[in-house]
């Protein structure tokens, strides 16, 4: 297991990559829509580890939700596994409350994912993922 990255919602996909990319000197390492997920997102290298900023791409979006309730600011820790279904079936043993009752397939098929709870993890809102494997 691994830092993937730590998500970041904004309320300006725009505004936010200008100040990372050209004040903190980042190397923005791709733009991409994340449909399934209802969000825009910039992932930015910072030394191996990533910083992902997530736009709401409509009012209903978690990400939308979440900015116009909590405002901008960290919103998930993502952490890379091997194989993100065992890992959440091994979690659902253990009792952990997961977002989805299985992992989702994202970003054009590159990625499975799922969400560890906040109830679960002290208040923190973490992403488990995966390169993906297909399974069906």
């Amino acid at each position: 297991m691994k830092l993937h990255h730590i998500g970041v919602a904004v309320k300006d996909l725009n505004a936010a990559m200008k100040f990372y990319s050209e004040v903190l000197g980042l190397k923005l390492l791709g733009v991409e829509e994340v449909k399934e997920e209802g969000v825009k997102i910039a992932m930015f290298d910072v030394g191996g580890a990533r910083i992902e900023l997530l736009q709401g791409i409509s009012p209903e979006s978690s990400i939308s939700k979440f900015v116009e309730k909590r405002g901008e600011g960290i919103h998930h820790i993502a952490l890379q596994v091997d194989d993100v279904d065992k890992f959440c079936e091994d979690l659902s043993k253990k009792g952990v409350q997961l977002t989805y009752p299985q992992p989702k397939l994202v970003s054009g098929g590159s990625r499975r994912i799922n969400f560890i709870h906040p109830k679960s993890t002290s208040g923190v809102l973490l992403e488990v993922l995966s390169e993906a494997v297909h399974h069906e």
